[in-house]
């Protein structure tokens, strides 16, 4: 199965980080938590959001954006509502890091203006300030998994009852 990274910087709502733990469970994604955070790892919310999915993740946790760096190589996409590529419009290699901002500000702009074609934007409504962090990740996260036709994933359900003709 090809390798997804999904990249938190500064998380500040342990709910969100909780709900992109469970999407990086389900979907075989790899987690990478980047310092200061605003919660705590024990931190009760954030356990809840993620219900049972914990012991299910491949999640490392960094000191700060340049001990992320020091650990690891792209290639990287950032995710920003400032981005001037589509999320749609760029192809995810294996070994591909998703990187999301801190809710309340983003990626910082001197990241951004250093990777311009690898800033990509989830399209939203014009004036519009952007989605929800674990939303964000989700779009990104399956948009990958589609262009590698979900590989390695379930793709068809089951009946808990019954049985499909």
């Amino acid at each position: 199965m090809p390798v997804l990274n999904i990249v938190l910087v500064e998380p500040r709502i342990p709910q969100n980080a909780g709900n992109v733990a469970r999407t990086c469970a389900v979907t075989g994604a790899r987690l990478h938590m980047v310092g200061p955070m605003g919660f705590t790892i024990d931190d009760r919310k954030l356990k809840r959001a993620g219900l049972d999915y914990w012991h299910q993740l491949d999640i490392t946790y960094y000191r700060d954006y340049a001990d992320f760096l020091g650990k690891n190589v792209g290639p990287f996409f950032y995710f920003t509502s400032k981005g001037l590529h589509r999320h749609t419009d760029v192809s995810y290699p294996d070994g591909a890091y998703l990187v999301f901002g801190r809710e309340d500000a983003g990626l910082p702009e001197s990241l951004l203006v250093q990777h311009p074609e690898s800033c990509v934007r989830i399209p939203m409504r014009h004036g519009e300030r952007c989605l929800n962090l674990s939303n964000s990740v989700a779009v990104g996260v399956y948009e990958a998994l589609r262009q590698w036709d979900f590989a390695e994933l379930e793709t068809h359900g089951q009946l808990t009852n019954y049985e499909w003709k």
